[in-house]
């Protein structure tokens, strides 16, 4: 059965307000007396009345509502980035509709036409890149774009990201003064800019010392495969520390040494990986890891995003976080080091 809408007008009569009042009490950001919400919302109730975002939507022009495209969920980074996301957004009077990209795939073209579909205000791609036509389609279009733990080339997109390099230079420092001289890398996914920036970091660092990189595998940013990279690194000559690019493939690689290879974690390896996710700490791993401040990347991402939307500033940002190592039990910790 059908059953006819309730109107916002309908609601004013009731609550003996005007129609533009009831629009304001269901208009974040606008202005309405404590009396007048209350009296609203009294009247709302009694007739089950929902004020239609979409409808609004279509008149203002503004649908409030942000474009998340993520990839790599089962990475532990991830999800709490998402949730810090969507709460500061929420604060802010915005909705957020999250889309799932490919994982390996060089763009999201895609994903991307369908979100703008949807009339988003913006869009936040965490984990993915955009192609140059496609960063074009939505300056055309008028949505602003911000890169969550991502960068490219179009210097006219905006960024945010840990400063990887200097974390990749940060782990290899700390392995030398530890004493290491056979130092492996197990890679991310190489398509990615984390991975590539996080490994040209810690390369550079052993070049400025003369040191050779020992042994080098690639995970995929998969624990499966960053089982695979163990056994192979560590099938014959073994280094004596390894930097993983990431904690999700750190645990598969510290299970797979301890349990399946027989190593001791640090007295045979150390190791040491990046972006110090909650399951770091518990005493199960206790992995040393470079942190990723990512209270501070979500609140750069959603000023740069609120800037852009609301019209106070059209020029791109890149912004690099700093991250520190945070010392645990997974690595040996050089005498004297100050962190």
């Amino acid at each position: 059965m059908s059953k006819d809408k309730v109107t916002s007008q309908q609601v004013a009569d009731l609550a003996g307000v005007s129609q533009s009042a009831v629009s304001r009490v269901y208009t974040s950001g606008a202005s309405a007396s404590k009396k007048t919400i209350d009296k609203v919302h009294k009247a709302a109730a009694e007739l089950n009345y929902r004020p239609n975002v979409l409808a609004r939507a279509m008149v203002s022009g503004k649908s409030r509502i942000i474009g998340l495209v993520v990839a790599y969920l089962e990475n532990q980074f991830y999800p709490t980035a998402i949730e810090k996301l969507s709460t500061q957004l929420q604060e802010k009077g915005y909705h957020v509709l999250i889309f799932m990209a490919s994982k390996t795939a060089g763009n999201i073209d895609s994903v991307v036409e369908e979100i703008l579909d949807y009339q988003v205000d913006g869009i936040i791609a965490a984990s993915v890149a955009l192609s140059s036509k496609l960063a074009d389609r939505c300056h055309s279009a008028g949505v602003p774009v911000v890169l969550f733990n991502r960068t490219q080339d179009d210097e006219a997109l905006s960024c945010v990201t840990s400063d990887n390099f200097n974390g990749g230079v940060k782990a290899a420092r700390f392995l030398l003064a530890g004493g290491h001289n056979k130092l492996g890398y197990i890679a991310g996914w190489e398509g990615a800019s984390t991975q590539r920036n996080r490994e040209f970091g810690f390369t550079a660092a052993l070049q400025q010392t003369g040191v050779k990189l020992h042994a080098r595998e690639v995970g995929d940013f998969s624990m499966e495969q960053a089982s695979a990279a163990t056994r192979r690194m560590f099938a014959d000559n073994p280094p004596d520390a390894v930097f993983v690019a990431n904690d999700h493939m750190a645990f598969a690689v510290m299970d797979t040494l301890r349990f399946e290879l027989g190593f001791n974690i640090p007295k045979d390896v150390s190791l040491i990986s990046y972006d110090d996710v909650p399951a770091a700490a518990w005493p199960a791993y206790n992995l040393t890891t470079v942190r990723q401040r990512v209270n501070q990347m979500v609140q750069e991402t959603v000023r740069i995003l609120m800037e852009q939307i609301e019209g106070n500033s059209l020029q791109s940002q890149r912004i690099s976080i700093g991250s520190p190592i945070i010392l645990r039990g997974t690595a040996r910790i050089p005498k004297g080091w100050q962190p």
